[in-house]
């Protein structure tokens, strides 16, 4: 007998609402997909939650070395690769602390590749091949939170000891129970039935945009609002970093760009250089102090 036809997820499910969405006008259509995306957006609010344990618990894995890794299938995929992206030029965090585990490989980041969602035995293959272990954290994500590929790789994460995070938009999905910590933003049906690269795409993308950023500033690479380990690679972000420090310290421009040579345009050193530190003493109390300006600033002050 042929399997009978799954029910379809909240994801998927067709929303009377957007019946005749073909027959409206250009601008109501834009002011449909608008509330939609907002209603995403406020889903994330009862995430905050299972967000903050997440924090919780992955920040000493990561403080002990350890990597940040994505997973995910097609939309979800592609929006946690950009998430990791990210991380390096905005906070420097280290490229070979990313990892991306995409179903598909590569090619399925510009393009789809049939059939990758489903293969289980490529997730398992790329957890392994990345090592995945006791330190590291794993974010997957799945619209509907059933996709075999993303499932899969949860599992043998957690096999090996990772922290396994689950982030889904369906309230009955697998994957928040078979993760660690699940993190679910019930968005509900799609404008265009089953297109999650709608709010279930930008509710997964503020979800990872509050998990990373929070993470780095729990790990010291932001203070007082500033992304103060940003690596100045170009003009324009040499320019920035001189105004982060003038900010920072009040230093004029002249004095700024001294510290910042001292310290090869790198600006937490360089905030340390200006309040009497050497280059070399900079970087060894930054050290002591897991990266964090604040606390090597109070050291520094007798604070």
């Amino acid at each position: 007998m042929p399997t009978p036809p799954h029910a379809p997820t909240r994801t998927e499910q067709h929303d009377p609402r957007y019946a005749t969405l073909d027959g409206w006008p250009a601008a109501a259509v834009l002011d449909a997909l608008l509330e939609s995306q907002m209603s995403g957006v406020a889903a994330v609010r009862g995430a905050l939650p299972a967000l903050d344990r997440v924090v919780a618990e992955a920040l000493p894995r990561l403080r002990r070395g350890g990597r940040l890794a994505y997973a995910g299938a097609g939309t979800s995929g592609r929006i946690a690769f950009q998430d990791g992206a990210e991380l390096a030029p905005t906070f420097d965090w280290p490229e070979d602390r990313t990892v991306f585990l995409m179903a598909g490989g590569p090619a399925a980041l510009v393009r789809a590749v049939e059939g990758a969602e489903d293969d289980r035995a490529a997730a398992e293959q790329a957890v392994a091949v990345e090592r995945l272990g006791g330190n590291d954290v794993l974010l997957a994500l799945a619209a509907s939170g059933t996709t075999p590929f993303t499932r899969a790789a949860v599992a043998a994460a957690k096999e090996r000891g990772c922290l396994a995070v689950g982030i889904s938009c369906n309230p009955d999905a697998p994957l928040l129970h078979e993760a660690d910590i699940g993190v679910l933003a019930e968005t509900g049906p799609e404008a265009v039935a089953g297109s999650t690269r709608l709010k279930a795409g930008t509710a997964q993308k503020v979800i990872l945009n509050l998990l990373s950023t929070t993470l780095m500033v729990g790990l010291g690479r932001v203070h007082q609002g500033l992304m103060v380990d940003m690596r100045a690679t170009n003009a324009k972000l040499r320019e920035r970093a001189g105004r982060m420090l003038r900010t920072l310290t009040g230093a004029d421009a002249e004095a700024a760009a001294r510290a910042l040579a001292a310290t090869g345009d790198r600006v937490k050193p360089a905030v340390l250089v200006l309040d009497g530190a050497t280059a070399a003493e900079a970087d060894a109390l930054l050290a002591t102090h897991h990266g964090s300006l604040r606390a090597a600033l109070k050291e520094r002050r007798g604070g």
